[in-house]
């Protein structure tokens, strides 16, 4: 249990903590609209995972199989939805900045911690990337199925605990650029980064 335990925690730890799209647009939401929010959203992302670590366990190969297939469309869905979001992130900025609306953050993923969870949790299940990397770890053997919901737990709380680091980390700096210039700044970085991530993350070759 103990051995099972340590995988799924290296494991979380393992997906969660190479910042991606969703680890910029996490630190962007926490910076925009404050802690609570920024929490939920963190835990929709390790949600996401926990379900992928369970998946992997149970599924094995067959998982891998059946998502093989259909990876090609969901890196196009998340792709989309991530470009979505950077565009109207940089929009609402520009339009607070000119006096044109209120400074509500990006709307997908804005207005209250529940909001906030089930979309970063949907947007996160389109990643194949994240699956396969679970099935890839129990078929080489770091996951024992007889321990498989201690290793589901573990990596959920290893992917949990990062991602609150990061919505802790963006909400210290929300509130170190409060004025209207660094609201800006902030959220036109985070457009920007996200779009590169998001293009790089499309099956274009």
């Amino acid at each position: 249990m103990r051995a099972a335990a340590l995988a799924g925690l290296l494991a979380g730890y393992g997906i969660a903590v190479p910042v991606g799209a969703i680890g910029a647009l996490l630190v962007g939401l926490s910076a925009r609209r404050g802690w609570r929010i920024g929490a939920g959203a963190a835990l929709g992302v390790a949600t996401a995972d926990g379900v992928y670590a369970a998946v992997a366990v149970l599924g094995g190969q067959s998982a891998a199989r059946f998502l093989a297939p259909a990876s090609t469309p969901l890196r196009w869905a998340a792709g989309v939805v991530l470009l979505g979001i950077a565009a109207r992130t940089a929009l609402t900025a520009l339009k607070v900045r000119q006096g044109r609306t209120a400074d509500k953050g990006p709307q997908l993923v804005a207005g209250s911690a529940v909001r906030a969870y089930a979309a970063l949790l949907g947007l996160t299940l389109l990643n194949p990337a994240t699956v396969i990397y679970f099935v890839a770890l129990v078929l080489g053997g770091s996951a024992r199925h007889q321990a498989g919901p201690v290793f589901v737990i573990a990596a959920f709380l290893a992917s949990a605990s990062w991602q609150l680091l990061l919505a802790v980390g963006g909400a210290l700096l929300g509130r170190g650029l409060t004025g209207e210039r660094g609201r800006l700044a902030t959220a036109l970085l985070a457009s920007a980064l996200i779009t590169a991530l998001a293009v790089r993350s499309l099956p274009l070759g």
